[in-house]
């Protein structure tokens, strides 16, 4: 169960610093307006791309939850001449990144599937805790040497690291307290921000696909992949919402008698929502998870139509084993649980939190063939799977 907690814990809150970007003040920018719109951003609300003449302005506005600081960096072609780059280093005040990057380090799973689409997975030269990691394509690699072991999140190895001399290094979390990757910092190699995990919109989050378009200077075929997305995602969407029996759903499970849940504002709360289910906390106000004894919990959704993602969970019976309370939900005496934990890599990662995030079309589909399954008959369900006995 530790391990369990601390892998949900690294997968929500990895701990990250930055390199060669500066807090954004529009009055330190010499009022420089975008002269083209090559990436619109449209539903991500934690990142920008500006275009501008000879470079892109890459702003992450929400690199960690509370956060009120941008963060800025400028990204420029291969080709662009020395003098102009120290241009714009003074007038930034940080040294442009070259893209197409070559080499890059990323720290959570979730940035993976982005490399994937890109085409740009060979780019990937290391990677804290490869265990966590379930795409077939990058655990190849793995075994191959190709991308290296460097350690954890929150204390990274240094020496393989800069050892490997990535073009970048992509981080998230809590401002300047990883010492590890300030390291890196003072070592000449660049760390950027990644806030796809702060985003509550899902297709907000899968919009981060962009972020890493820009630095392979693939923000055409950014764009196109994520417009199939958004359009797949908004053809179900609408397809649930005009059924008007919106069936009950209760979420989570417990740890240590403490029995977490998604907030309404939530991601996967407004997935369910966009489903066509009547989540049952919908209301609560916030985007993280609430935590609530198991009476309270059983007061409200003793008679949940649906019971969806009940954490770790894979069968009724360790359900049963871990608490008797668990048998008094309708959900669990009819059989109505459904559960993504059981879509693992070779090494046990759960692709879910791996893949999702960027496809939060085929989350979405998941949902509607259990909670509507006459709109999707002939789908098969890619992450959801029912409750082993």
């Amino acid at each position: 169960m530790r391990k369990k907690a601390v892998y949900i814990l690294m997968m929500a809150c990895c701990i990250a610093g930055v390199y060669g970007c500066q807090k954004q003040d529009n009055n330190t920018r010499e009022n420089l307006p975008p002269l083209s719109a090559a990436t619109t951003v449209q539903y991500a609300s934690g990142f920008d791309i500006q275009s501008f003449e000879d470079h892109s302005l890459l702003v992450v506005s929400s690199a960690f939850p509370g956060s009120n600081t941008s963060y800025s960096y400028v990204i420029v072609d291969s080709t662009l001449s020395r003098k102009r780059k120290s241009e714009l280093k003074k007038q930034y005040n940080q040294a442009p990144i070259v893209a197409p990057v070559s080499s890059l380090v990323v720290t959570s799973t979730t940035h993976i599937p982005s490399l994937e689409m890109l085409g740009e997975l060979d780019a990937l030269v290391g990677f804290p805790n490869l265990d966590y990691i379930s795409s077939a394509a990058a655990r190849k690699k793995i075994d191959a040497d190709e991308i290296l072991e460097l350690g954890h999140n929150e204390a990274l190895n240094t020496e393989v690291t800069i050892a490997l001399n990535p073009d970048i290094v992509v981080g998230f979390g809590v401002e300047g307290q990883n010492k590890s990757l300030n390291s890196l910092e003072k070592a000449g190699i660049p760390v950027l921000y990644n806030g796809d995990w702060v985003e509550t919109s899902p297709l907000g989050k899968a919009e981060w696909l962009k972020f890493f378009g820009v630095l392979f200077q693939k923000e055409a075929l950014a764009d196109s992949l994520f417009t199939q997305i958004a359009q797949e995602y908004e053809k179900v969407k609408k397809q649930a919402n005009a059924i008007t029996n919106r069936p009950t759903v209760l979420s989570g499970a417990m740890y240590k008698d403490v029995w977490y849940l998604p907030h309404g504002n939530s991601w996967p709360a407004k997935l369910i929502a966009d489903a066509g289910g009547n989540y049952l906390w919908a209301n609560s106000e916030g985007s993280g998870s609430i935590a609530l004894s198991v009476e309270v919990v059983l007061d409200k959704a003793q008679n949940a139509d649906y019971w969806v993602a009940p954490g770790q969970y894979q069968s009724y019976s360790r359900l049963r084993e871990d608490h008797s309370l668990y048998e008094q939900f309708d959900a669990f005496q009819n059989k109505k649980i459904v559960t993504f934990a059981s879509k693992k890599g070779a090494n046990g990662g759960v692709l879910y939190y791996e893949l999702a995030p960027n496809r939060p079309d085929l989350v979405l589909k998941d949902m509607v063939y259990y909670l509507h399954p006459e709109l999707l008959p002939e789908y098969t369900p890619y992450f959801f799977t029912p409750l082993e006995k």
